[in-house]
């Protein structure tokens, strides 16, 4: 029989950002930073949707962005013009951020005085649902033109997600095949948990169920009382 060893790589890695990412969730806790991992594919309108929700909670909660791109800085710019603190991350080619990656973010970005830290994450379905940032919560953007199909197709990003925004509402009459109520079944199909709310950053339909979300969770946060998000690998 051989001695040699069999070494599964991928399970490693996860294994230890999972520690990692526990660790800089309770360093986020004693320092009172509440931090949103926001994920979707590229399009669905996350720069969009932060916008209007920095312009929706301006003057009651304070937020800072900390925007994940391969390249660019477009994002950033544009979130610091939204009038929210700001920082860009390149990723140097990598298709997600792991705990690590956002623990560099946090301690360039600086989150005095911030009530909420939102964590842009680079535009795919697949590889950021993967991995742990250390974020309270995993918020992720379906927008109406993708379809309704995309819970069956990419069951991890909805599975360890807490809230699903259903995007560009205001173009439903464009895209009949799109099934509200289907897209909600396949969401709970995956997650029971997953909360769903429909909107549209253009119009603002459905963002004070959003706004309002958002202020529950940091209250939550700031109690104590709010339990770490649970992480599925595969």
């Amino acid at each position: 029989m051989s001695d040699y060893r069999i070494i599964e790589v991928k399970q490693s890695v996860f294994a230890d950002n999972n520690a990692d990412a526990a660790k800089l969730r309770n360093e986020l806790k004693e320092e009172g930073t509440f931090l949103i991992n926001l994920m979707s594919s590229p399009g669905a309108g996350k720069t969009t949707t932060l916008k209007r929700t920095i312009a929706e909670l301006a003057g009651s909660v304070k937020i800072g962005v900390m925007e994940a791109d391969i390249d660019g800085e477009v994002d950033a710019a544009a979130i610091e013009q939204a009038g929210a603190k700001a920082i860009q991350i390149h990723t140097g080619g990598m298709c997600h951020l792991d705990a690590d990656m956002t623990r560099q973010g946090i301690r360039e970005f600086g989150t005095k005085d911030l009530d909420l830290v939102i964590l842009e994450n680079v535009g795919n379905l697949v590889c950021p649902a993967e991995f742990d940032t250390g974020a309270m919560r995993n918020v992720m953007i379906l927008s109406v033109p993708e379809g309704d199909d995309k819970p069956l197709k990419y069951p991890l990003m909805f599975k360890n997600c807490q809230l699903a925004l259903i995007n560009k509402c205001d173009v439903l009459a464009a895209f009949d095949d799109f099934d509200c109520e289907k897209v909600e079944q396949r969401i709970h199909f995956r997650n029971p948990d997953c909360k769903v709310i429909f909107i549209s950053a253009k119009t603002g339909e459905g963002f004070d169920e959003w706004t309002d979300t958002l202020k529950d969770w940091i209250a939550e946060f700031k109690s104590g009382s709010m339990k770490p998000p649970v992480h599925h690998d595969i």
